[in-house]
């Protein structure tokens, strides 16, 4: 057997987000948000996934909504690219959830809970140990909860988690482990099979399950990942590079003239080395720049100008520029 990548944001949508998935997402929360307890008892997605096709991304959501048994709501997003403006899009997205909930003239007592259930597949909270984090309001000063926990912020770093199948113990540990190496498996492990969501789960995954316009978006969208990731890292060494080579010349350029003052060896030495510390800084500047304009030429026919926008932080006018030197080329 061979199972779908569930980090694809298609594929974690088509495991979790399904009209046959509700036990799969009962279990699956359960085990990020309860510590495997079964405090969630029914679920309803809001949004479940359709296929085929899903390739509209203009059209479509991919992240997972659903409400639970206490009227919460939980919007679930795997994602695998660490993009400028991340953090601030999952603020707006749990925010726009809350308000979203009431039409005018209705009362704010009225509002229901909201949790954002983010899974990254990169570090996005390196200072710190735990895998899990969980973000409430605090008083700034003396860090009081505030006294609605109407919106949490819970983050999943995939790649913190280090465990072994022979490690795996709690239904937390399973479903991570899941997550992050159904890829490469080829047939369900006995401990994760015990569990009928897990097993569940999997089958929804193994690729010959899948009809072939599924398969083929699928296989797209990965290939369209790698992409990115590979124009990000080209485009950060890119960056680095040109920053470097920049900042030494223009750091020898300064040191010939503070030579000419100071003395040639000792204006060398400094004109150098502060060439070297504003060609790291310029470097770092472009490669981030770099990296914003190679994943907006990833998204030109994927996405509108103001999605692609929001998405790198270029701006409209960047994005049309790009978009009228591809339809040149």
């Amino acid at each position: 057997m061979r199972f779908i990548n569930p980090k694809i944001d298609y594929a974690f949508k088509k495991i979790f987000g399904s009209e046959q998935s509700h036990d799969i997402l009962i279990s699956f929360l359960n085990a990020m948000l309860y510590d495997g307890n079964d405090i969630i008892k029914a679920i309803e997605i809001l949004n479940p996934y359709l296929a085929p096709r899903i390739r509209g991304i203009k059209d479509t959501y991919l992240d997972v909504k659903a409400t639970i048994n206490d009227n919460s709501s939980v919007i679930i997003e795997m994602q695998v690219l660490n993009i400028e403006g991340f953090e601030k899009r999952i603020l707006y997205n749990a925010a726009k959830a809350y308000s979203n909930q009431l039409d005018i003239g209705e009362d704010y007592t009225d509002l229901e809970p909201v949790i954002a259930l983010t899974i990254t597949d990169f570090d996005m909270f390196p200072e710190l140990n735990q895998m899990i984090s969980r973000f409430i309001l605090k008083e700034k000063t003396y860090l009081t909860d505030y006294s609605i926990y109407d919106i949490e912020l819970v983050f999943i770093e995939l790649p913190k988690f280090h465990k072994q199948l022979q490690e795996l113990e709690t239904l937390t540990d399973k479903w991570l482990y899941f997550l992050k190496t159904a890829r490469k498996l080829e047939s369900v492990p006995p401990v994760m099979d015990a569990v009928p969501a897990i097993k569940k789960a999997f089958a929804i995954a193994n690729q010959a399950n899948l009809s072939r316009e599924e398969f083929d978006d699928f296989e797209h969208h990965e290939i369209f990942i790698h992409d990115q990731r590979n124009a990000i890292k080209k485009g950060v060494n890119q960056g680095i590079k040109q920053g470097l080579e920049q900042g030494i010349k223009q750091g020898l350029e300064q040191g010939l003239e503070q030579g000419l003052e100071q003395g040639l060896e000792q204006g060398l030495e400094q004109g150098l080395e502060q060439g070297l510390e504003q060609g790291l800084k310029q470097g770092l500047e472009q490669g981030k720049l770099e990296t914003k304009l190679a994943i907006a030429r990833q998204l030109l026919n994927v996405l509108d100008d103001a999605a692609i926008s929001a998405t790198t932080g270029l701006s409209l006018e960047q994005i049309i520029y790009l978009r009228n030197l591809a339809a040149e080329a």
